[in-house]
C-alpha cells in the first residue's frame, strides 16, 4: 500500500478524497531527552511508525488513511530540567489538537485518530482533554487508543507493562528498527539497566525523571533491545491503532 501523507497532497487531491471512508491520522510525539543514546525525537519516530502500520491495516480493511504531520512539541515537564528537551503548557497542546480537529471536519474529515507516542502524565491528560471536548461537539469522530490504559497496554512487552519504559528496551527496539542510523550504538551497549518504574514515581508524587532515578533520562534495559523486537511491537501498535478505529468507528 502507498502510504498518504496530508502534507504531501495537493489541495485539489484532498477537496476530491472520498470523505466516507476516509481518516486523518496524527502521530503524536515530544522532542525530549531520552538516554544518551536515542534522539530527541524518539516519541515522533516511535507514533510516525505506529501511523504507518496502522494505516496499511485500516487500508486492507476498506479504509483511506491520511497521515498528518506529525506533532512533536508539547508537554514535557519530566524531562525539561535536561538540554534539548522543549516543554509547553498543556493548555497549549489541548488547544492544539481541538483546532486540528475543527479544521479537519470543516474540511470534511469524519474521522480521525491520534496515534500517540509520548506518555508523561501532563500531555497524556492535555490530549484527553482535546479528546473529550471533540467528542462532546460531535463535528467529527475523534479516536485516541490510550497506551497507558487497557486494553492496550496489556499488549504492548513486558517493559512497557512495568513502568520502567522511557528510552529502555521497548522504544530503544522500536528506534532500532524504525531508524537504526539515530541509535548511538557503542552508547546503549554499554548502558547499566534501570529497572526503575516510572509509572510508580509518578504514583509517589515524583515529578521528573532526576527524582524519579533517571539521572541519565533514562528506564528499563536498552542494552537488550534488539531490532526484532522493535519491529513486532511497531507491528502491535499498528494492530492497535487499527482496532481502535474499527470498534469506535463502527
Amino acid at each position: 500500500m502507498t502510504v498518504r501523507h496530508f502534507a504531501e497532497m495537493t489541495w485539489e487531491e484532498l477537496r476530491d478524497l472520498p470523505k466516507e471512508r476516509a481518516i486523518a491520522i496524527l502521530p503524536v510525539g515530544a522532542v525530549e531527552a531520552h538516554g544518551p543514546h536515542l534522539p530527541l525525537e524518539t516519541d515522533v519516530i516511535i507514533a510516525q511508525a505506529m501511523a504507518v502500520a496502522g494505516s496499511s491495516r485500516l487500508a486492507a480493511k476498506g479504509w483511506t488513511p491520511v497521515i498528518l504531520p506529525a506533532l512533536p512539541f508539547t508537554a514535557a515537564p519530566f524531562a525539561e530540567g535536561f538540554p534539548g528537551t522543549v516543554s509547553i503548557a498543556a493548555e497549549t497542546v489541548t488547544r492544539l489538537v481541538i483546532d486540528i480537529a475543527d479544521s479537519l471536519a470543516r474540511h470534511g474529515f469524519r474521522w480521525w485518530a491520534i496515534a500517540n507516542a509520548h506518555l508523561d502524565p501532563a500531555h497524556v491528560g492535555a490530549i484527553q482533554r482535546a479528546v473529550d471536548e471533540t467528542r462532546d461537539r460531535g463535528a467529527i469522530g475523534t479516536i485516541f487508543p490510550d497506551l497507558t490504559r487497557k486494553p492496550w497496554a496489556s499488549r504492548l512487552t513486558d517493559e512497557f507493562q512495568s513502568g520502567a519504559c522511557h528510552a529502555g528496551q521497548y522504544e530503544t527496539s522500536i528506534v532500532m528498527a524504525a531508524r537504526p542510523d539515530l541509535v548511538r550504538e557503542r552508547a546503549r551497549a554499554a548502558l547499566p539497566d534501570n529497572p526503575i518504574s516510572l509509572s510508580q514515581a509518578i504514583r509517589a508524587g515524583q515529578k521528573t525523571f532526576e527524582e524519579a532515578g533517571g539521572t541519565s533520562a533514562y528506564f528499563g534495559y536498552p542494552a537488550a533491545a534488539t531490532t526484532e523486537e522493535g519491529h513486532a511491537t511497531i507491528e502491535t501498535l499498528g494492530e492497535i491503532l487499527a482496532e481502535a478505529v474499527e470498534r469506535d468507528a463502527s
